[in-house]
């Protein structure tokens, strides 16, 4: 069987993110390609903060030695949504939106590899493979319903 770890399942959408923004490099010449990339990644990001939130970290925030961890990463998913609430009142890949967009990729990949690398670490030596598991499949429980949230809000 797959691993269905929490994990693993937040990597794998990281990793998905991470195609996107190289899909959406490609399509600097294809105007209506890259919308409909960047509405994807919008629509994508938001589901899994929202899951990521309401399974791992609200998790993590119950353990004292986990806390700031969470709270961090919290904070930058709401610096990343601050982003993208800032490119909709932007002029769509005008030079400001371009801009603020190079600033909110960048910003995204650091808490991506900062997850990767120093959060899930953490978390995984306070939580067992139970745990791991029953977070992974809460996860995959709730992301399709945040999908669907962020879809209807776009």
């Amino acid at each position: 069987m797959a691993d269905a770890s929490i994990f693993h399942r937040l990597k794998q959408d990281h990793d998905s993110h991470r195609q996107l923004f190289a899909k959406m490099a490609d399509a600097q010449g294809e105007p209506d390609r890259l919308e409909k990339l960047f509405e994807q990644f919008k629509v994508e990001v938001k589901a899994h903060a929202a899951a990521e939130e309401e399974t791992l970290y609200a998790t993590m925030l119950a353990r004292p030695d986990l806390r700031e961890d969470a709270q961090h990463s919290v904070s930058e998913h709401k610096e990343i949504e601050d982003y993208l609430e800032e490119m909709e009142e932007q002029s769509f890949n005008g030079p400001e939106w371009r801009e603020t967009f190079a600033q909110m990729k960048k910003r995204y990949l650091h808490h991506i590899e900062e997850e990767e690398e120093e959060m899930f670490p953490d978390a995984a030596k306070d939580l067992s493979a139970q745990e791991e598991e029953q977070l992974g499949a809460r996860f995959a429980e709730r992301k399709p319903a945040e999908l669907e949230r962020a879809q209807a809000e776009e």
